[in-house]
């Protein structure tokens, strides 16, 4: 029980793989639209962190979630 408990703290790590590629995929589409318009820029920026900051929430659920299944194997 102990090895499917680590297994599944290391999947929930694996989390933060996809949240540093939508990241990016969106710091991408960032600097494309502020380069197509730099007048909007003003109202794109908001809106990218309101993204960023949801990826990045689930990277830090996920390694809540892997620091409790590692809390049951102590």
């Amino acid at each position: 029980m102990e090895m499917l408990i680590a297994v599944g703290a290391g999947i929930a790590v694996l989390t933060g793989i996809g949240a540093g590629i939508g990241i990016g995929i969106a710091t991408s589409g960032l600097v494309q639209a502020i380069a197509r318009q730099p007048e909007a820029s003003g109202k794109i920026t908001p809106m990218f962190f309101v993204g960023a900051a949801l990826a990045e929430s689930t990277a830090i659920y996920g390694l809540v979630i892997a620091i409790l299944l590692i809390s049951k194997l102590g």
